[in-house]
């Protein structure tokens, strides 16, 4: 893949490491989905959020900001962090969830100039508060039941920590090749990307929640992203009111892990947009139809932040976070 080829195709089912046939294996019966619904569920809500003209104007809302921003926290990277870098927009797969838009913008702390060419990353887990890579371990290590039948091959243990194994944001061996709910992309000349997921659910320890890193000085190449660093490696939160909402709607509904809200994540520093509290975009009667969500962060280029170490936050809760 050179720098100016095509992205991976949108709502690839198995991307570039997994055969079909293996993707279906391990997905069990949601794997089953036709291969036209999940590319449906990813752009519904560019169709059904408020009208066709939201997106637009959530990029003209943070384009016309022009003073410049407080640094954006640097958060633990956790333990399911894989470096695919799939370069996509669409990274739904076989997932099922509630459309969700993001919105996503990068500038220089120091100048509030966008960056532009440079990578913005994604990871989260899917409605059933399960991992891609990690399905074996299931609701984030702290119980819960993995997607359909258990992969094949001779199973790994991840290392203990908090609130269950791959705990305390040590990183936790991979247990499979899934790679549904991640994605890469390089920023535009505003500094802009935009994915098309499904909204997270939630698992042991842990309030909603999408991780993130920002990647600058590097390139892509047919090997991914070269050179450069990792500036910024952090974390996107979601207000209570809508997360409340959809924790009531299928296939939510049927995930039975306590959820931690907003308030008692150990992790979520509690500082709104600086913290990566994200603004959402829906139709507060008909939340199924889609969420446009959108954050601007403010990030040092130059520097190197690989999420490594303890995390800085809120109050504690009960039980500790899986990260």
């Amino acid at each position: 893949m050179s720098s100016t080829s095509p992205e991976e195709p949108d709502n690839s089912l198995v991307s570039r490491l997994v055969s079909r046939r293996r993707m279906l294996l391990l997905g069990g019966a949601a794997g089953a989905v036709a291969l036209g619904g999940a590319g449906a569920v990813a752009s519904a809500a560019d169709r059904n959020t408020t009208g066709a003209g939201t997106l637009d104007s959530v990029k003209a809302a943070a384009s016309a900001s022009s003073a410049c921003m407080s640094l954006t926290t640097e958060q633990i990277e956790g333990p399911y962090y894989i470096d695919y870098e799939l370069f996509r927009k669409n990274v739904v797969e076989d997932r099922t969830g509630i459309p969700l838009l993001l919105v996503l913008r990068v500038v220089d702390s120091e100048t509030c100039r966008p960056l532009r060419d440079s990578a913005i990353e994604i990871w989260h887990c899917d409605a059933s508060g399960v991992y891609s890579g990690y399905t074996r371990i299931g609701n984030g290590g702290g119980g819960g039941t993995p997607p359909g039948p258990p992969p094949s091959g001779t199973p790994t243990t991840p290392p203990d920590g908090p609130g269950g194994p791959g705990g305390g944001g040590g990183h936790a061996t991979p247990t499979d090749d899934l790679t549904w709910l991640r994605g890469i992309q390089m920023t535009d000349h505003q500094g802009f990307v935009t994915f098309r997921t499904v909204f997270p659910g939630w698992y042991t320890g842990r309030s909603v929640h999408v991780h993130t890193k920002v990647h600058t000085g590097g390139s892509r190449t047919s090997e991914g992203y070269t050179g450069g660093r990792t500036c910024h490696t952090g974390q996107f939160y979601f207000p209570e009111e809508p997360v409340e909402a959809v924790a009531d709607t299928a296939p939510y509904s049927a995930n039975t892990v306590t959820r931690v809200t907003l308030d008692q994540d150990a992790i979520y520093p509690g500082t709104g947009t600086q913290g990566g509290l994200l603004k959402l975009v829906y139709d507060k009667r008909h939340i199924e139809r889609g969420v446009i969500g959108s954050i601007t962060m403010a990030v040092d280029p130059s520097a190197t932040n690989d999420g490594g170490g303890a995390p800085g936050g809120g109050p504690a809760p009960t039980p500790s976070p899986s990260a």
